[in-house]
């Protein structure tokens, strides 16, 4: 438990950097707003089912992602922006980054509910499943990105972060692909352990 507290204050802690003089207010409200859902979710779901540590870790890890992605906007990350000049790539790719996560989290999640659950057994097709669940979500988010973009139409270009890549949509769904196969098959049988290890205990 110790170590969730630890994890809570430095989500707290970057969450209230995040929202310092970040770029745009609005932007940033809509970008940790996730992040903040998903605290509320887990912490009230953990006495009725608790996730594995390696999921928790890994949310934790996402919503950093969203903190940072909120205060520059994702288009603006320094890091990346020093990457960009370094291999004049001619963008900025912190986004990239982030619908990875947006591909390697829900399928950990999303995996590891159906097994715990009994609804799937452990295998292919839990996996398959999962890695659905997660093209949809990415989906379903494009689809909430585009519909916040026409509704307030000052914030567009920096929430939905394309910097002129007309492919933007299909490439952020298409990282969260690679970020969910990559979880199922670089992680998937460290899942399986730890999955274990909690319905052991």
């Amino acid at each position: 438990m110790n170590r969730y507290w630890f994890m809570i204050i430095i989500f707290f802690a970057v969450l209230l950097w995040s929202g310092i003089n970040p770029h745009d207010y609005r932007v940033w409200a809509l970008e940790v707003v996730p992040g903040v859902i998903a605290l509320m979710v887990f912490g009230l779901t953990y006495k009725k089912l608790r996730f594995t540590d390696m999921a928790y870790i890994v949310i934790f890890l996402h919503c950093l992602i969203l903190f940072f992605g909120g205060h520059y906007t994702y288009a603006r990350v320094p890091l990346f922006d020093y990457i960009k000049e370094i291999f004049e790539t001619g963008r900025n790719s912190y986004d990239k980054i982030g619908h990875f996560a947006q591909g390697f989290t829900p399928v950990l999640v999303a995996r590891e509910f159906l097994i715990r659950r009994r609804i799937m057994a452990k295998g292919p097709w839990s996996s398959v499943a999962a890695v659905s669940f997660a093209l949809a979500f990415s989906a379903i988010y494009e689809i909430i990105e585009w519909l916040v973009a026409l509704t307030t139409n000052t914030v567009a270009d920096d929430f939905l972060g394309t910097q002129g890549y007309v492919w933007d949509t299909q490439a952020d769904m298409f990282w969260a692909l690679i970020g969910g196969l990559t979880m199922i098959l670089l992680f998937g049988s460290f899942h399986d352990k730890s999955i274990d290890r909690i319905e052991n205990n």
